[in-house]
Parts: C-alpha cells; sequence; structure tokens
C-alpha cells in the first residue's frame, strides 16, 4: 500500500511539472506563433481607425468595432483619428523690408479616417510612422508649419506682419500654406492662430517710437483740423443766424400777404353767399306761386271731371232702371190687357205650390183650422169651430 500511495504521489508531480512547463513555455510559444496567423475580438475605438493586413499588404480599412481575422501573416493596426495639437515659435523671420520679427502659431492636424480611406491606403507605405507614432506626426506639421510661416512673413512687409487687419491676412496665409504642405501626407490642417507676435527689444524700442510719433503727428493734424473746424463752425453759425432772421422776415411777409389773400377770398365768398341766398328765395317763391297755381288747375279740371262723371252716371243708371223694369212695365201692361191671362197665372202659381205630399184643408171664411198631430192612443181631430 505504501508503494502505490508513493508510485501515485511521484506520477501527480510529474504531471504537475509538466503542466507548469507547458504553462509557461508553451503558451508563450502558442501566443508567438500565432499571432502571425491569428488575431481574436480585437477592439477599434471610435475614435480609431483599424488597417487590417494579410500577408505584409493591406487588406482593409475598417471602423469602429470587433475584429478578428485567421490566415498568412495577418494582423490589425489601429491608427487614430483624434486631432494632434501642435505649437510653434519662430523668433526668427525676417520680413519683406528686412526687419526681423518672431511669430507664434498653433492648429490641430489630422490624420486620415474612415471618409478619407482612400488617401490613408495610397500613402501608408510611405507615411505609416506619421500615422501610427503621433511624436511623429507632431514634429513633422511643426516643421511645415515653420516653412509656412516663414513663407508668408518672407512675402509681406513689416507693418502688414503685425499691424491691424493685415494679422488676420497673415493667419490666413499660413493656414492656406500648411494646408497645401500637409497635403502631401494626407493631413488635415485646422483651427490656426497667431497668437503672438514676438519683437525683440531693439525692434520693439523702435516700434515704440514710431508709434509714439505717428500718435504725436497726428495729434497734431488732429489738433489743426479741429481748430479749423470750429472755426467753419462758428462761421457757419453766424451764417445760420443771419439766414434764420432773414427767413423769419420772409416768412412773416408771406403770411401776411396770405392772410390778407384770404380775407379777400372771404369777402368774396360772403357776397357770393348772400347772392346766392337771394335767387334761392326769388326761386322759391316763384316756385310756390306755380305750385299754387298748377295745383288750382288740377282741382278745377279734377271738379269739372267729377261733374261730367255724374252726370254720364246718372243718365246710365237711368237707362239701367229703364231696362231692368222694362220686362216688368211689359208684364204689368199684359195683365192690364188681360184679365183671364192673369187669373191663370194665378192658378199655375198655386198649383206649382203645392207638393204631392201637402194637405189642403178648406175652412169657412174667418175660421182658424186646430190641428192635431197623430199619436199613440190619439185620434186625428180638426178643429173648425169659428172663432
Amino acid at each position: 500500500m505504501k508503494q502505490t500511495a508513493s508510485f501515485f504521489s511521484s506520477a501527480l508531480w510529474r504531471i504537475l511539472i509538466v503542466a507548469l512547463v507547458i504553462l509557461f513555455v508553451g503558451v508563450p510559444l502558442v501566443l508567438v506563433l500565432t499571432s502571425q496567423f491569428a488575431y481574436f475580438l480585437v477592439r477599434v475605438e471610435p475614435q480609431e481607425v483599424g488597417v487590417q493586413f494579410q500577408g505584409g499588404q493591406i487588406k482593409d480599412i475598417v471602423g469602429p468595432g470587433v475584429y478578428s481575422d485567421f490566415g498568412l501573416y495577418v494582423e490589425l493596426r489601429k491608427v487614430s483619428s483624434q486631432a494632434i495639437p501642435f505649437n510653434v515659435r519662430d523668433e526668427e523671420i525676417i520680413t519683406k523690408d528686412k526687419q526681423r520679427i518672431g511669430l507664434v502659431v498653433t492648429g490641430d492636424a489630422l490624420r486620415p479616417g474612415i471618409a478619407r480611406k482612400d488617401v490613408l491606403l495610397a500613402n501608408w507605405a510611405q507615411y505609416s510612422q506619421l500615422y501610427l507614432d503621433d511624436v511623429v506626426a507632431q514634429e513633422r506639421v511643426k516643421s511645415l508649419a515653420q516653412q509656412a510661416m516663414k513663407v508668408c512673413v518672407g512675402e509681406r512687409p513689416f507693418d502688414d506682419a503685425i499691424i491691424g487687419t493685415a494679422r488676420d491676412e497673415l493667419r490666413n496665409c499660413i493656414d492656406d500654406e500648411l494646408s497645401k504642405l500637409a497635403e502631401i501626407y494626407g493631413l488635415v490642417i485646422q483651427n490656426v492662430v497667431v497668437p503672438e507676435v514676438v519683437l525683440s527689444p531693439e525692434v520693439q524700442a523702435a516700434l515704440d517710437a514710431i508709434v509714439q510719433s505717428r500718435l504725436e503727428t497726428e495729434k497734431a493734424a488732429q489738433d489743426k483740423l479741429r481748430a479749423e473746424a470750429q472755426a467753419q463752425a462758428e462761421q457757419a453759425r453766424q451764417e445760420g443766424e443771419i439766414r434764420v432772421e432773414q427767413s423769419r422776415i420772409q416768412e412773416e411777409t408771406k403770411q401776411q400777404t396770405i392772410l390778407a389773400q384770404l380775407e379777400q377770398e372771404k369777402i368774396r365768398a360772403q357776397q357770393a353767399v348772400i347772392q346766392a341766398e337771394k335767387a334761392n328765395e326769388l326761386a322759391k317763391v316763384e316756385a310756390e306761386r306755380s305750385i299754387i297755381e298748377a295745383q288750382k288747375s288740377n282741382d278745377l279740371f279734377s271738379a269739372q271731371q267729377d261733374l261730367e262723371i255724374n252726370r254720364a252716371l246718372a243718365v246710365a243708371a237711368a237707362e239701367k232702371a229703364k231696362a231692368d223694369l222694362a220686362a216688368q212695365l211689359a208684364l204689368a201692361e199684359l195683365y192690364a190687357n188681360s184679365p183671364a191671362y192673369l187669373q191663370l197665372q194665378i192658378a199655375q202659381a198655386n198649383a206649382s205650390a203645392l207638393n204631392a205630399t201637402d194637405k189642403v184643408i178648406f175652412t169657412p171664411e174667418g175660421t182658424t183650422p186646430t190641428i192635431v198631430l197623430p199619436g199613440p192612443g190619439i185620434t186625428p181631430t180638426v178643429n173648425t169651430t169659428p172663432r
């Protein structure tokens, strides 16, 4: 039993030693070997661009994400797309008029991103170190900026390099010149600023003297102009007062003339109104007289017409009455001339007045008949007793 336990113990130690050897020797060896043939889950950050290689050649350029690949000598290298700030100071620049000044220029340089991957592909063989190393890229941009500064300052006189809006033109020149130089390397230049112009003490003193002299000259000129302006202003004031007084007198005369004309026009207008009122009164009286005469004529004519109408109506009424009574008069004349015919007409009238259902009771003259209607238990009775 002790030999068996010893055997298993020694075997366990051998296995442990082999595992440690594999861990410390085999794993690094595998990693070294596989790094040439694969990469796993390599992350490209949002501010980076990934350049995929296979067999020493660029296979593709990819944006942010996680990538893996297998193959012969595959590799993924990352290029930062963040801005590379630069700050360049050059105190030995000669202007066009042989003056020495210094400049400080700052800005940002951008390497090609995924949107400009064609530039990255075209320039990788020559300028890959610029794309992979920030320090190398920064030094190259500084050199280009110094060259642009010398070019732009060298084509300008001293005043145009440091004074007023000309300084903005100098900044634009440096920006354009530096952008042209950086374009060769596929770099983009942004935010170029010239925050400082460096002058030597001698140049600064001379410039201060020039500025002071210029200020004194300008002040003297301004004083002269101010005196002339004051004299002209006083003369203008006096001339203005005279013109104002003349204008006042002319205006008063003009107003008086206008008032007189207005008064005359007022009198003429009043006369015209009076004449018009008189004419209106005469016309009104004449119109009223004409209306009265016309009304009288109309009343007379109306009365005559009414009289004629009444006469015609009377004649027509008489004729109508004759026509209405003609039949009756002829009948009366017939009755008067023919008594027998009259009796016949009376008999016919009486006969036509009786119906088949009528009952006739003949009573002696001077008596009143009494009629009792029949009913249950009532015997019809006719009372013919004289009254």
